[in-house]
């Protein structure tokens, strides 16, 4: 396409917009789409270029973007001036976040509103709020099947409480995050209700069909996601009396962006949500967006030309918003959700690393860092422009996603290994004290993933059941250690609400009819807020992890090696208990820190010639960040305690 066509088809559109909008002030907005749309247009053209009614739906977008724009605050216009300016401020070590369940954490928005000072108490400045927009009572997925995406459940409060969240939430100079799941709806929504009664319109907005022909052909290829519970890809509707395709659950429906109307009515909800004062949009299950018959319907191009586009369209109406793939996938695909360019992400500015979190649980089961080392040697490299969300625990599940020729490499047999990963995280293996629970159990293949809190997963449980200080000591040492790796690895380090203080499994979920098969609300818990007035009681776990975690925090956001600019080198050390890195200041690539991790219960030394050959540096003038000494020495070895970290400086 020539861009003399873009430019020529931009001018057509803008000479048709609407009076109400061509009469308003918009000086940054078509400066902005002239840069921008060259590739809106193109990627528009792509996706739906052999439509006759291209153009039509084109110029509907422009005019839901002016439209957006119009309704953007001047005070979040400036803030986006702001940013442009200073466009890799996300990067910054002064980012640190945490996911949570508003009416799980707290009561509802407004109580969550009333607790914005424990943030700032620990240092967290990057809240990601669970869905909390509206879906039915009972089966909702965690609410992640919408009913309404531009109003907030009541259960959780109101537009309006969430609003003063979010001021609450500037005020302390933190951002939020909410989710935007744009690759189904309830079959509760709007769209999907006049679907069932018949609109075409609405069913065009679904994948919907007659009879089985087409399903069965897509089936042949796609993967189950659930097959447990849900099994297959699509569900009859006996109303409808059609096919509709679900990927997730039978009341999940798959949004079919074959449609332009459906990318535009998704921009618009996300657009609508920044104009809120959303810092950073989570995009949920992006992996899924496009659907091909004869594929697995996941990873397609196509879905990345969707992303691109919403971002090309939110940099026109609001630059500052930052958006999030979640994309639970293979390592070499997940890279690709930053966009595939040697500096900025043209999809998404972050993305989970979950090759990192899976590869972590690893070394908890393993006790060593071999695995651990090899995935991350040939885990892509990410663009300059974009970062990770490095976490040990979310709201979902823990997969086993590795590599197999990195399981074979060192040594292990990938389904031998993967099953012993399962036995031990359900307390099944020999010396294990985890207390997991299996999720997805596939039986034609035998995988499942695992289920369970933070501190139960490592033992803690165990050690306060059989009440042994020295156990529960060291289990508080090897949360506080696994939490130093995804402080310091480079990226957003995002906790999971509760881990901050060892909140143990709940078990509660066993015991209510909409959620006793699902074991992910294992580690869902309610948090008792008088047991987290223990945090200030000396030591007790709660005082234990959560000051750990806190000066932790402090330490991260003082030193300038742990921003995100592709600053890090692995340490390949001959010790298989020992994981290591160095991270180096972008500005000050001669101020370096290294990290280096015991991930063994037992204590370990590690050679100084080889720690001077491989790390660059000089022993004894190493100084640690996390002491505030220098390290430990014997002989001709510097010494770690079990789940002991080092992050040396150069005294």
């Amino acid at each position: 396409m020539y861009e003399q066509v873009s430019h020529a088809t931009l001018n057509r559109i803008l000479d048709e917009l609407k009076p109400d909008i061509r009469k308003k002030e918009l000086r940054f907005f078509y400066s902005r789409l002239g840069a921008n749309f060259y590739a809106v247009h193109s990627l528009f053209e792509q996706l739906y270029g052999s439509r006759s009614d291209f153009y039509e739906q084109l110029k509907r977008l422009v005019e839901v973007m002016a439209k957006n724009y119009i309704q953007r605050p001047e005070s979040y216009k400036v803030k986006d001036r702001e940013k442009e300016a200073n466009h890799n401020w996300f990067l910054h070590q002064r980012w640190v976040g945490m996911v949570l369940y508003a009416n799980c954490f707290s009561k509802d928005l407004d109580d969550l509103t009333k607790r914005v000072g424990y943030f700032t108490e620990l240092g967290v400045n990057f809240v990601h709020i669970l869905p909390i927009l509206k879906c039915p009572e009972g089966y909702s997925d965690g609410g992640y099947a919408v009913s309404d995406f531009r109003q907030v459940d009541e259960r959780f409060g109101s537009n309006e409480s969430l609003e003063k969240l979010i001021d609450s939430l500037h005020e302390a100079d933190s951002l939020i995050t909410l989710d935007i799941v744009v690759n189904h709806t309830s079959d509760q929504h709007e769209w999907a209700q006049q679907a069932r009664a018949g609109s075409k319109k609405h069913q065009d907005l679904y994948y919907t069909f007659d009879n089985r022909d087409v399903p069965d052909m897509f089936e042949q290829s796609m993967p189950e996601v659930f097959p447990e519970t849900d099994p297959g890809n699509f569900t009859w509707d006996e109303t409808m009396q059609k096919w509709v395709m679900t990927v997730f659950h039978d009341y999940q429906w798959d949004l079919n962006y074959s449609n332009p109307e459906v990318f535009t009515e998704m921009i618009d909800i996300i657009l609508f949500w920044a104009n809120k004062g959303v810092d950073v949009v989570r995009l949920d299950a992006v992996a899924f967006l496009w659907k091909k018959i004869g594929t697995a319907c996941q990873n397609e191009q196509e879905a990345h030309l969707i992303l691109q586009l919403f971002k090309d369209c939110c940099q026109v109406v609001a630059p500052g918003l930052l958006s999030i793939a979640e994309a639970i996938v293979s390592p070499s695909e997940i890279i690709k959700y930053f966009g595939e360019d040697a500096v900025v992400a043209k999809e998404c500015e972050i993305a989970y690393n979950a090759t990192y979190m899976a590869l972590l649980w690893d070394s908890v089961a393993t006790k060593n860092a071999r695995l651990l080392r090899q995935g991350l040697k040939n885990l892509p490299g990410k663009l300059e422009g974009a970062t990770w969300l490095n976490y040990l625990r979310c709201h979902d599940d823990i997969g086993f996603g590795f590599d197999d020729q990195d399981i074979f490499y060192v040594g292990y047999q990938p389904q031998q290994h993967r099953k012993f990963l399962v036995d031990y995280f359900t307390g099944e293996f020999g010396d294990s004290f985890a207390r997991g629970r299996p999720f997805a159990h596939n039986e034609k293949t035998g995988d499942a993933r695992i289920s369970g809190s933070l501190a139960s997963l490592v033992g803690l449980q165990h050690a306060i059941e059989i009440d042994d200080a020295k156990q529960i000591r060291n289990c508080c040492n090897h949360i506080i250690l696994l939490h130093s790796l995804i402080m310091s690895f480079g990226g957003i380090p995002l906790l999971y609400y509760g881990d901050e203080t060892g909140t143990l499994n709940d078990y509660s979920y066993e015991f209510d009819d909409k959620k006793h098969s699902d074991s992910r609300w294992l580690h869902r818990p309610v948090i008792d807020w008088e047991r987290n007035k223990l945090r200030n009681k000396k030591g007790t776990v709660e005082n234990i992890i959560f000051s750990g975690l806190k000066k932790m925090i402090s330490i991260r956001k003082d030193t300038n090696a742990f921003s995100d600019f592709n600053t890090r080198d692995l340490l390949d050390f001959s010790n298989d208990a020992i994981f290591a890195y160095v991270r180096y200041d972008y500005a000050n690539p001669s101020d370096k820190v290294v990290v280096i991790a015991n991930m063994s219960p037992t204590p370990q030394e590690l050679n100084l010639e080889e720690l001077s050959d491989i790390a660059y540096v000089e022993p004894t003038h190493l100084y640690d960040l996390w002491t505030a000494k220098p390290p430990k020495f014997f002989s001709d070895s510097m010494i770690l305690a079990g789940f002991q970290f080092y992050w040396l400086v150069i005294q």
